[in-house]
């Protein structure tokens, strides 16, 4: 099964809370409310700081890819 890259979730225990899930590596879910992430796969390298600037960067991606889908979810409001 192909996953998009990023998917929005939330949880009824949590509802303040939102959600971004990162499907490929490094997979992470990221708390878009706290600026929390959870990685799921082990970030294991040499080279600590091409593993923390490529970290810093998928996260980011992540988050501009919330505000972009919120955005959208907005703009169909508007219209209805």
């Amino acid at each position: 099964m192909k996953l998009p890259k990023f998917l929005l979730a939330d949880n009824s225990e949590m509802p303040e809370d939102l959600f971004v899930v990162h499907t490929e590596y490094p997979r992470f879910i990221l708390n878009v409310e706290e600026e929390e992430v959870e990685w799921l796969d082990d970030l294991d390298g040499d080279d600590e700081e091409t593993i923390a600037n490529e970290a810093t960067e998928v996260v980011g991606m992540a988050l501009n890819w919330c505000d972009e889908e919120l955005a959208k979810y907005d703009e169909e409001d508007e219209e209805d």
